[in-house]
């Protein structure tokens, strides 16, 4: 997820699926497996301060958050 912001905008997100998708490494739609631990390495990653989960633009607990998400950098 990290090398994926990095290749972005400093404000840019990604959606869990782009990392899933990016992990993936077969045909179809496979990667919709990866989603689960990808949402957990996200917590993770939240809980360490590299990231910040959102939902319509506002910061949200993923553990609250029903319906998609996004990643950014923190700060």
């Amino acid at each position: 997820m990290l090398h994926l912001l990095e290749r972005r905008g400093r404000t840019a997100t990604i959606c869990p699926s782009d990392a899933a998708r990016a992990v993936y490494e077969g045909d179809g739609d496979g990667w919709r497996a990866l989603m689960e631990p990808v949402r957990r390495a996200a917590g993770r990653l939240l809980a360490a301060g590299e990231v910040e989960i959102t939902q319509a633009g506002r910061t949200v607990d993923p553990a609250r958050a029903r319906g998609p998400v996004r990643i950014r950098r923190a700060g």
